[in-house]
């Protein structure tokens, strides 16, 4: 993700501008993160991405038993160690 200061942001409006129709641009202030710049495509794609999210806890009983029966590839075996 590109990233510039709210500074350098004001002073190049346009050019921030036409850097977030191609990828989302990270304003900071004092150093910290503070405001994303994306274009309307990207926002509605996210929008809609939250909308198709559902909590775990609504999920069908169908969809729960498969997960509490899903056993992982034992090649992956390590990952456990991190959750220690």
């Amino acid at each position: 993700m590109a990233q510039t200061s709210a500074v350098e942001f004001q002073r190049n409006f346009g050019e921030y501008q036409h850097a977030a129709r191609r990828e989302p641009v990270e304003i900071t202030r004092h150093g910290r993160r503070e405001l994303v710049l994306m274009s309307a495509d990207h926002y509605d794609w996210l929008v809609a991405a939250a909308r198709r999210s559902h909590r775990t806890a609504d999920a069908p009983d169908v969809v729960l038993d498969v997960v509490r029966r899903a056993e992982m590839d034992p090649e992956h075996a390590h990952l456990n160690d991190l959750l220690k």
